[in-house]
């Protein structure tokens, strides 16, 4: 197998200045420039998932380490699978040290890819670190009768996903082409939680590129409770605790396939990665690098992840800018046969289909972000900040919502994110 993984797994780097005048000076402009102006932590997920999760940790204890411990405000921005927030970043957000993202693993890679969306080079971006590294998975829903990997590539196994360029989508068309399974993909659920709601629905029976870290932290009552068997690890190496559970690249047929699949699979190694503007001024990424690896051994911060059952075994930003020069580096030939099968399946996904229902908010909380609609029945809903609400035919936000208000709203099942709602 190519050893991609020794750039990440090897001991922490160490992060060196231009000499103790030159930094104390950077960190006194830095320190000026943060009493007057927020910093701004931008989340490439929406509220609840495990990037969220660690987002927020991380801006709650890293402004302790920067000059002037300014404080760090999250902002989610989801969309396009990532790209959303890492185009912004890489192109609006500000250079100035007041603009941070947590981003998703994939768009490390998507540009090498050949998504026409990613266009932007993430070798520029100047990667902080990474809480952790990672190994993406599948699960089985406990009523498939379906229980292993060498069974999916027999009988044909609904999985779902948030979106056909999310590793949700992407893992299962890769493993379709290079090894022969039978993946039906179901997309456009709004978050990882609508993934599992389809779960317990039955209309999906399975789910790829689900982190090992994030199910052992956000879904370990499943795991207790058998309702979901962990089938294949998609990775450049095995968690240390599935130890029999198959890894992909194990079932490549050739070593050229297994090279293109060590492509696609890399960015599992980058695990939950955080990165600043390209363009930011050295010293100041220096500042920031310092501060996000002094977080990573901040006992509060500690204790904020065990709290959430999250696990940290940092990952420097020069090792994420190591390990992307390597995937860069590949064969042009290995590259092609990996954007092939990247972009292979495309017109064979389902999008999922949406309910309608109509009635009278007649339960929603402060933010309106929860709410209960009552009409023939009572459903409920998740209202996102990327949920196109309108009151009285003009755009409205979330927390313009009220109780007594008539209103239709178009969303996957009772318990789900709202995708569109109109009121009166």
């Amino acid at each position: 197998m190519i050893k991609i993984g020794q750039y990440i797994l090897a001991a922490g780097l160490a992060i060196t200045f231009g000499g103790a005048p030159q930094e104390a000076t950077a960190a006194k402009s830095l320190e000026k420039l943060l009493k007057v102006k927020k910093v701004s932590m931008y989340i490439s997920s929406g509220a609840g998932g495990t990037y969220d999760a660690y987002g927020r940790i991380i801006s709650r204890h890293i402004g302790n380490h920067l000059p002037g411990k300014p404080k760090v405000l999250p902002r989610n921005m989801p969309g396009a699978s990532g790209l959303r927030a890492t185009k912004f970043l890489y192109k609006v957000a500000p250079k100035d040290g007041t603009a941070i993202g947590m981003l998703q693993r994939s768009v490390t890679i998507q540009p090498l890819l050949g998504v026409k969306a990613a266009n932007y080079d993430a070798r520029k971006l100047n990667w902080l670190g990474s809480t952790t590294q990672e190994v993406s998975t599948g699960i089985i829903w406990h009523t498939s009768p379906i229980r292993t990997l060498a069974e999916t590539m027999k009988t044909e196994l609904i999985v779902g996903s948030s979106g056909i360029g999310s590793d949700t989508g992407a893992f299962p068309r890769v493993l379709n082409h290079f090894i022969g399974t039978k993946f039906k993909i179901v997309y456009g659920y709004k978050s990882g939680s609508d993934i599992s709601l389809a779960l317990e629905r039955k209309e999906v029976l399975g789910r790829l590129g689900w982190s090992w870290g994030s199910i052992k932290s956000r879904a370990a009552d499943l795991l207790r409770d058998k309702k979901i068997t962990v089938f294949v690890q998609m990775g450049l190496k095995p968690a240390p605790d599935l130890p029999h559970v198959p890894m992909a690249l194990d079932y490549a047929k050739t070593p050229e396939d297994k090279r293109a699949m060590s492509i696609i699979f890399a960015p599992t190694t980058i695990g939950w990665p955080s990165a600043m503007p390209p363009g930011v001024a050295p010293k100041t990424v220096a500042i920031f690098r310092a501060a996000y690896s002094s977080t990573m051994k901040d006992p509060a911060f500690l204790k904020d992840i065990k709290r959430r059952r999250l696990s940290v075994a940092p990952v420097t930003g020069k090792q994420i800018h190591k390990l992307l020069d390597k995937i860069y580096s590949f064969p042009e030939a290995d590259v092609m046969r990996a954007r092939h099968a990247y972009g292979s399946g495309m017109g064979k996904a389902r999008k999922v289909k949406l309910i309608k229902v109509s009635g009278v908010i007649s339960k929603i909380n402060k933010k309106g972000s929860k709410l209960t609609l009552a009409g023939k029945s009572k459903v409920k809903g998740k209202v996102s900040r990327r949920t196109k609400i309108k009151i009285g035919g003009k755009k409205a936000k979330r927390k313009a919502l009220k109780k007594g208000m008539n209103c239709s709203m178009r969303l996957v099942a009772s318990g789900s994110v709202v995708h569109t709602m109109k009121c009166k």
